[in-house]
């Protein structure tokens, strides 16, 4: 069963298509690994083994009768922030306890389109506004990976935290995710895993409960980079019910993998060299530089200045818009209802009750930016500076194809170890990967090596917009050259 679940989506899939097992035996040693992980990792919302063989039965005879679908067959974890028909969502939140959306998402829809099999929903941050996996209402995330001669627990990354978890302890064969300022990257950087955020609009939203409308990003996790390309291709695509959906088919993001960077010019930002920033990472972001360099790209040093306002520019713009989307949360519709003696107090009650600690600071942020008085001071101005920051972004891509940077500025940290600091503290996480956020540009993060305590480490690749194929190219070079094959020790289950 563990060489099965540990097999990458590709391997799974050319499996399936020889026969050499079913759809149903790949889905069953998947539950079983779900259950034996989810006690000590807590990476699932809910696991659904009757709903998952149904379908991996259907898988089988659809093969059998040569209508095979190009996921045919893989279970695939989905973030508890996308909407499965019949299936809770809460987005790990006390107030989405309870509901069961009659409807599906578009991603997801994609995928079972193409024959994935829907086997459990992961945790996260709740409502996805986190960088540690702590915040959700079901209880901090475990990361397989420990620190090496330690026995203490680390954080995934967050907010996609449950999906890199799972994926990263060889249960599912790939997973969705969300990246506002990070989520799906930092996480993937933490666990050894490849995570992409497609450019803005190339994967539909409808569907997936909002954070920041702007900003949100569905995406994927793979074990590898043309995992991740074949599970980005399948979930993007114009959806004429998403106004923000890109129109158009998407590219070829398979084949662009083993394209090569041959002749390829690779941008090394100066703005990303950090104060106090671990010489490891430093290091290997040189390395990544060279293996570049080795294999035919020209490396350029290039400046985006207004990458040190990125930051505060998104914590002001990502509140503004999560304070608005999450105002429909009230306790009359749908989820979480406390009653009060008069309906302000309901409302007061059951919001108060609903929304975990983080989430409450964060809407009271975006009212406050919004206010009246303070619009023109936080708001506009933060929206006159992300303007500023893609701006930069067009400039630097007018002479270079892609852009190398950390994913984050160190490795996985402990849990709680942050619980007592500054949340700026804990803001600083997404320092290297909000820009791309704001800039609406495809990023991807690939897994480089390890730290001195044999934590996995990311090297960052970004593009210009709608040039995933490139994305995938240099991300697909940096792992052969990189030939990160390792893997967390099994102390779960």
């Amino acid at each position: 069963m563990t060489e099965l679940t540990g097999l990458s989506l590709f391997d799974v899939l050319e499996g399936l298509e020889r026969r050499d097992f079913s759809a149903v035996e790949v889905t069953e040693a998947t539950i079983s690994a779900a259950e034996s992980a989810q006690g000590a990792l807590n990476c699932f919302t809910c696991i659904d083994g009757e709903r998952a063989v149904g379908m991996a039965r259907s898988s089988d005879a659809r093969r059998a009768a040569g209508k095979s679908g190009v996921l045919e067959g893989a279970p695939i974890a989905i973030k508890d922030l996308f909407a499965v028909r019949g299936v809770e969502t809460t987005a790990s939140s006390n107030i989405l306890k309870g509901f069961r959306p009659e409807y599906e998402s578009t991603v997801t829809r994609k995928l079972w389109d193409a024959g994935a099999i829907f086997f459990g929903k992961t945790s996260m941050d709740e409502f996805a506004m986190g960088s540690s996996g702590e915040t959700a209402a079901t209880g901090p995330v475990i990361n397989p990976w420990r620190a090496r001669g330690s026995e203490e627990n680390l954080t995934p990354g967050g907010s996609s935290s449950g999906s890199a978890a799972a994926l990263a302890a060889g249960v599912s064969y790939g997973a969705t995710g969300t990246d506002t300022g990070g989520s799906i990257r930092q996480p993937a950087s933490f666990t050894g895993l490849v995570g992409v955020k497609p450019t803005y609009g190339r994967c539909s939203r409808r569907g997936v409960v909002a954070f920041a409308s702007s900003l949100d990003h569905p995406g994927a996790f793979g074990k590898t980079v043309k995992d991740a390309a074949l599970l980005t291709q399948v979930m993007s695509g114009h959806d004429p019910e998403d106004s923000t959906s890109l129109p158009g088919a998407a590219p070829d993001m398979v084949s662009a993998v083993s394209r090569g960077v041959k002749r390829l010019r690779i941008g090394i930002p100066g703005e990303y060299r950090m104060d106090g920033m671990p010489p490891g990472i430093n290091a290997l972001w040189e390395k990544g530089a060279q293996w570049l360099k080795e294999q035919g790209a020209e490396i350029t040093e290039v400046s985006l200045p207004m990458t040190r306002y990125a930051l505060p520019a998104y914590y002001i713009i990502a509140p503004a818009e999560a304070s608005s989307n999450l105002a429909r949360y009230d306790g009359m519709r749908f989820g979480l209802r406390m009653e009060g003696e008069n309906l302000t107090d309901t409302y007061e009650r059951t919001r108060s009750a609903g929304f975990g600690n983080e989430v409450q600071r964060r809407i009271l942020i975006g009212a406050y930016v919004l206010s009246a008085g303070y619009y023109d001071a936080y708001y506009l101005k933060a929206l006159k500076v992300r303007r500023k920051i893609l701006e930069d972004f067009n400039q630097v891509f007018a002479n270079v194809d892609a852009i190398l940077t950390p994913t984050t500025p160190g490795a996985a940290f402990a849990i709680g170890s942050k619980k007592n600091a500054d949340p700026i503290e804990m803001y600083l996480n997404d320092i290297f990967t909000a820009t791309a956020n704001i800039a609406g540009i495809p990023a991807m993060s690939v897994p480089a090596g390890l730290d001195p305590d044999g934590l996995p480490l990311g090297l960052q690749v970004m593009t210009r917009a709608l040039d995933e194929e490139t994305l995938f190219a240099v991300g697909g070079a940096l792992e052969t050259a990189a030939d990160f094959v390792d893997k967390p020790d099994i102390w779960w289950g």
